[in-house]
């Protein structure tokens, strides 16, 4: 049975493939795949893995033996599950596997802006402590979580683990109604309470025709001055240029952004651009702790090994 895993490199190199291995001897690992090799690498291929690689309809098409697609992501944008389920190729992805990653990161970047360190640290560096007069220096306001409100926006795995963790820092939790709906259950607050409430929101919902530029302008006109915006989730759900001008004007307090639109941006960014010490930017490793990324290889196997049994999991098509 041929098996191909298309773009290796966006999982590391320090993952235990053992198990993987096993359940496929002839695995023909690559790297990278650029478009234009994907259908030369899948043919012949029964199962193709791959993160981030695209399988369009025409794909489908030239390679008639595929019978599973394995993601090692939640997110299955990549793939056209509509020609997927009309030329009977299954679709599994994985779920759960980077919540306890991605929830550090948000409370790292908030712990980091709401402390100041990062201007604390620049300080001692600059040596403004040694001339100090007294044994401390409180030149930066530092905020504790217990006094904030966290608002919530996306309630799905990662959301939920966002919650638990802030409620052990004693925070008070908002979440928002469910992008694009009138219907604000119980539970829920509508987003523009949310805005006005509180004091760090942090965004974990999936990129749809109803969550694109869901923070603008306007959005960050109604957040609090001392408001800090958290991103982990898709880079579309931010205007970015809106971001910056939000940030430059003092309309919001600081923000954290793991993920951009475009990625990795090789075409720029206005946040790529933006000289404020109230940003900070990563390039999206939230989700990247290794314990995530093994959790990721052992479902996607757990997938496979599922797949080859005749049984369903963690299935999309």
């Amino acid at each position: 049975m041929k098996a191909v895993l298309l773009d290796w490199a966006t999982m590391g190199p320090d993952l235990d493939v053992t198990e993987l291995r096993a359940l496929l001897p002839d695995l023909e690992v690559y790297d990278d795949t650029d478009d234009d090799q994907v259908a030369g690498r899948i043919a012949g291929a029964e199962i193709v893995l791959g993160n981030k690689v695209l399988i369009t309809e025409s794909l489908f098409e030239t390679a008639p033996e595929m019978r599973f697609i394995g993601l090692t992501a939640t997110g299955t944008d990549n793939i056209d599950l509509n020609a997927a389920k009309k030329h009977g190729v299954a679709v599994a992805n994985i779920r759960a596997y980077c919540s306890q990653s991605v929830a550090e990161h948000v409370f790292a970047c908030l712990l980091n802006v709401s402390h100041n360190l990062g201007a604390y640290v620049e300080d001692v560096r600059a040596g403004e402590w040694q001339k100090a007069e007294n044994f401390c220096m409180l030149t930066y306001p530092i905020r504790e979580l217990s006094a904030m409100t966290l608002g919530i926006v996306g309630y799905g795995e990662l959301g939920k683990r966002v919650a638990d963790i802030a409620k052990t820092f004693g925070m008070n939790v908002i979440v928002a109604a469910r992008p694009g709906s009138s219907d604000v259950p119980d539970g829920r607050v509508a987003l523009a309470e949310l805005l006005a409430s509180a004091d760090a929101i942090s965004l974990h919902c999936p990129l749809n025709d109803n969550t694109r530029g869901l923070f603008g302008a306007a959005e960050f006109r109604a957040m609090k001055n001392s408001a800090v915006l958290i991103n982990t989730a898709r880079g579309g759900l931010v205007d970015s240029a809106a971001l910056v001008s939000a940030l430059s004007d003092g309309e919001i307090a600081a923000a954290a952004i793991d993920v951009l639109p475009k990625e990795p941006p090789t075409d720029g960014d206005p946040l790529l651009d933006y000289k404020g010490d109230n940003l900070i930017i990563t390039p999206h490793i939230a989700w990247g702790t290794l314990t995530a990324r093994q959790n990721a290889i052992d479902e996607l196997t757990a997938n496979i090994a599922a797949f080859l049994d005749g049984r369903e999991r963690c299935r999309v098509v």
